[in-house]
């Protein structure tokens, strides 16, 4: 999330310039969770979305959860191959073309229709 980047950023200072053998993976992780579960919107790295965390807490969430979705859940590839095939094209090729596009089924299914 953008509200952490720049605490993230103090946080990788900390690991890099003031480890200390008293820092265990077990506090570096944390640490992080802490740093991921409180965002600071008063000293954002992304202006824009500290302002829709402020003023509208549900868009927030919403857009948080979208993007979380998109692109920090592991792809059931199964499923990617099962919905592009119901729109009626083979398996083979279906998933050769969610392969070659990272499994971005939009981008695979544009590719399936002949880039329209």
């Amino acid at each position: 999330m953008c509200l952490t980047c720049f605490r993230f950023l103090v946080y990788q200072d900390i690991l890099k310039d003031q480890w200390s053998p008293a820092l265990t993976i077990k506090t570096a992780l944390l640490s992080l969770q802490a740093l991921l579960c409180s965002p600071e919107p008063g000293d954002p790295q992304d202006a824009e979305v500290a302002k829709m965390y402020k003023e509208d807490i549900s868009s927030f969430d919403r857009t948080a959860k979208f993007w979380t979705e998109m692109y920090a859940k592991e792809t059931n590839k199964e499923d990617a191959i099962s919905r592009v095939c119901e729109m009626g094209f083979d398996r083979s090729s279906a998933k050769k073309a969610l392969e070659k596009h990272g499994w971005d089924e939009s981008a695979a299914v544009n590719e399936l229709l002949g880039g329209i």
